[in-house]
């Protein structure tokens, strides 16, 4: 008897089954695609991004590969091309490297514009850096009032760039002849122990170089020797 009561139960459970998949089956099987449709679409996705990065690194290394060799004009070219298509973090950096392009080709005032549209896109990272080169790039040109104001937003006491900021200001001060205040702030500069140590050796370097020559010929701090193949190659 139990058996057939189980038998029953059974067809019962069945004929609602039957009931519930004709009733939401169609739906069933449009969600099951849409996952599978959306993780074949992520993976698709994924492949391609790693392809265009792949890209834009291949493309990056023969830009430096020209720009080393002194082909500043084809290599901001080259630079301008991948910041089209890169992905973004390829593109700023693109952006950036072209500029700095233009500027080895004496092509300041583009070299600034492009400066400053990263600056002015980016508050932070990449725009910082662009907007302290921007800056040196004017050093010599800009009203002493117009390059602080460029450097204002780098010149606050959280800024890591507020010792670079510092730096071209005291260098824009011995440009204009005042000696005493560059010379004060270099000696700062030199004290500070959260400054960079090699921002630190510079200012005490012109500090000695303004010191000797009573701030009267300060002539210009030699660049930092360049490191020999065996020092770059011994960098585990």
């Amino acid at each position: 008897m139990s058996d057939i009561f189980h038998e029953v139960e059974e067809e019962v459970r069945q004929e609602r089954l039957q009931k519930w998949w004709k009733k939401y089956g169609d739906f069933v099987i449009a969600g099951v695609s849409v996952v599978v449709i959306g993780v074949a679409g992520y993976k698709l996705w994924q492949r391609y991004e790693e392809q265009q990065q792949l890209k834009a690194t291949s493309e990056f290394q023969s830009a430096q590969m020209m720009s080393q060799a002194g082909q500043s004009d084809i290599a901001a070219q080259s630079y301008a091309s991948i910041a089209k298509h890169a992905p973004s973090g390829y593109a700023l950096i693109a952006q950036l490297a072209q500029a700095d392009e233009l500027l080895s080709s004496g092509r300041t005032n583009d070299a600034v514009a492009l400066y400053m549209k990263l600056a002015d896109s980016d508050k932070a990272g990449l725009g910082q850096v662009a907007r302290m080169r921007a800056a040196w790039a004017q050093a010599d040109t800009l009203s002493a009032d117009a390059l602080k104001a460029l450097v204002a937003p780098l010149n606050d006491g959280k800024s890591q760039w507020r010792f670079m900021a510092t730096e071209l200001l005291a260098y824009r001060a011995m440009h204009d002849g005042k000696a005493a205040e560059s010379l004060a702030t270099y000696k700062i500069l030199a004290a500070d122990k959260d400054a960079p140590a090699s921002l630190r050796q510079r200012a005490e370097a012109m500090v000695t170089l303004i010191e000797t020559s009573g701030g009267k010929d300060f002539g210009t701090v030699p660049p930092p020797p360049k490191p020999t193949v065996q020092q770059e190659t011994a960098t585990p």
